[in-house]
């Protein structure tokens, strides 16, 4: 299975893409801290924390992460408004190292939200989630403490990911983190099976490693995180345009 997986991502197409995504959606509960930044005029500045696959890795360049793209999406929404979504990722990155750098890169910055991607490396090198579950509760603590609002985001359903004992117990971590610490969470989980379910295949999204998005993966992911935090944040506004 794992050879036909690599076969299929060495045919795929070549990563440049600005095609259409799917309509799978993945929705947030209010952001009550958001929607009053916009409705007072203020700026916006969002920090999308996390490793690799917030980074940008398998992505054709640094324009084509999901960071990026987002912030294209959302300014495009959102005209008149001065925002900027920063990519704090950094490939390779445990919770633990995300921490560590927290004060320097992300609280420094006094961010209104951040997006807080986490787990796939603990899932790679089987780091136990109880460890994993003490870092991420002290980061969202700090991120509390100045005022910003947190959206965890899981996993991607990539071949790498799944072949570890440890993938489908981190799917159920991220989802009682977000539950007991009453912190959203953007499931790339359940927005990739939507994808599945109307006929995307996986190596349409992911790229030729079996593990990152690919430039169709990132643009469709940063397409529906902006529809979901538009809504989220009282915009509810229709997404047009890459």
């Amino acid at each position: 299975m794992r050879a036909l997986w690599t076969l299929l991502f060495c045919l795929a197409a070549p990563l440049a893409w600005a095609g259409e995504c799917p309509r799978a959606q993945e929705a947030l509960p209010p952001l009550p801290g958001v929607q009053a930044e916009l409705e007072a005029g203020e700026p916006l500045t969002i920090v999308a924390l996390g490793s690799s696959s917030t980074e940008g890795a398998g992505a054709s360049s640094a324009d084509s992460a999901y960071p990026s793209r987002l912030e294209r999406l959302l300014r495009a929404a959102l005209p008149g408004v001065e925002l900027r979504v920063v990519n704090a990722g950094k490939s390779g990155e445990t919770s633990a190292e995300m921490l560590a750098r927290l004060e320097g890169e992300v609280l420094a910055l006094r961010p209104d939200l951040v997006i807080w991607q986490a787990s796939g490396n603990e899932v790679l090198r089987g780091v136990e989630p109880e460890r994993f579950l003490a870092q991420m509760r002290e980061g969202l603590r700090r991120l509390r403490a100045i005022g910003a609002e947190v959206v965890l985001m899981d996993n991607q359903r990539a071949p790498r990911l799944e072949a570890s004992p440890l993938a489908a117990r981190y799917d159920a971590t991220m989802e009682a983190l977000s539950r007991e610490e009453r912190v959203p969470l953007f499931s790339r989980a359940r927005l990739m099976r939507g994808w599945f379910a109307r006929g995307v295949a996986p190596e349409e999204v992911l790229a030729p490693d079996g593990l990152h998005h690919n430039d169709r993966g990132y643009a469709c992911l940063a397409e529906a995180l902006s529809e979901a935090l538009l809504a989220a944040a009282g915009a509810g506004r229709q997404v047009a345009g890459r």
